[in-house]
């Protein structure tokens, strides 16, 4: 006969695996466990140490035992993202195993590639899959999605869904662990606005509501410094534009902007370092200098950044966002109140940006 200890930790593992997926789960004290159990509080303890073990519970100061979330399927948490291969992504992959991994998770990744009917394909494998939660990387979250749906009957199966970036407009009642967009474009606008520069160009992506938050503090920073918005001066780019950048070093959206405008903005705000990254290398080979002619800005603060002669002046999250999204999705799975929450950014002086001399 197994000692009483490991007796009443199998009692207590299979109440734990039932109570799973129904919300926060605290165990009774170890008062009440010895009084229900008729057994000694060394034994009680000697139960909850082996489950601790087991990471099955944990141990909150002046609060008792609770559930972790694992359960007696596969710990398993699925991450959806655009592109896997795209240059924050892996880092930020890296960040979410790591706080999961601690806690006993696992992930699996899949990538959309931008593409909604791939999301729905993904969604539909992942609706019969043995998963704890999600993280999702919306795809083209700025325009109606058809795949609500299978959100929703995921959601109606238990599953803990967090957004990384933006929720589907039609999901607003989920939550999301996202960039503070709006402050960003304007932070990024008001530094150069206070630089001297009046004409400055904006590069954002379309179909992405990051972008368009990120143009609307752009725009808002013009507004309140008395600017007028040089509307010719945005350029709007898609995720299949942002493909073919990648798979085919596709710049035309950049040299369009140079060649219809030279000599019309003295700085550029763009969507990201990588967008920054091809639009320095486009103004080089316009015989442009950055920052003598040119001042250029952009958001993330990525190794990509640093890759021109020139290193490019960026945003930094103040907020290792996987590390964060992952730790929110944990509270999620084990019944904790959560909410959504957006990250600050903070500027990083490089030198790709310079005073406006007329």
């Amino acid at each position: 006969m197994s000692a009483k200890y490991i007796r009443l930790a199998n009692i207590l593992r299979e109440s734990i695996f039932q109570n799973t997926g129904n919300g926060i789960y605290k165990l009774p004290s170890e008062k009440e466990l010895c009084e229900q159990y008729h057994m000694s509080r060394q034994t009680v303890r000697a139960a909850l140490r082996l489950l601790t073990e087991e990471r099955l519970i944990e141990t909150r100061k002046g609060s008792g035992s609770f559930s972790t979330g694992l359960g007696s399927m596969r710990n398993t948490i699925a991450v959806i993202v655009n592109f896997a291969e795209e240059y924050t992504t892996p880092s930020f992959l890296a960040s979410i195993k790591s706080v999961l991994a601690a806690k006993g998770y696992s992930i699996d990744v899949y990538s959309t590639r931008s593409r909604v009917s791939e999301e729905r394909k993904i969604l539909n494998h992942l609706k019969d899959a043995s998963i704890r939660g999600l993280i999702v990387e919306g795809c083209k979250n700025a325009l109606p999605n058809p795949n609500l749906d299978l959100y929703r009957q995921l959601m109606a199966k238990g599953i803990a869904i967090l957004f990384a970036g933006e929720i589907y407009p039609g999901l607003e009642n989920c939550i999301c662990i996202k960039d503070d967009n709006y402050y960003g474009g304007y932070l990024l606008a008001k530094h150069l606005i206070e630089l001297g520069h009046t004409r400055i160009a904006g590069i954002f992506q379309i179909d992405g509501l990051r972008g368009l938050e990120r143009y609307l503090g752009f725009a808002s920073a013009m507004r309140d410094f008395g600017l007028p918005l040089p509307e010719e001066l945005i350029v709007w780019y898609t995720a299949a534009t942002l493909e073919a950048l990648e798979s085919k070093s596709d710049t035309g959206f950049l040299t369009d902007l140079l060649r219809r405008n030279k000599g019309m903005f003295s700085a550029a705000i763009c969507q990201n370092d990588e967008i920054a990254y091809w639009l320095i290398r486009e103004l080089e080979y316009a015989e442009l200098r950055v920052p003598e002619d040119i001042s250029v800005v952009s958001f993330d603060n990525s190794y990509m950044s640093d890759l021109n002669s020139v290193h490019i002046t960026t945003l930094s999250r103040e907020k290792d966002s996987g590390a964060a999204i992952a730790s929110a999705l944990l509270q999620v799975i084990q019944g904790e109140t959560v909410f959504s929450e957006e990250l600050s950014w903070e500027l990083v002086n490089k030198n790709s940006d310079a005073p406006y001399e007329k």
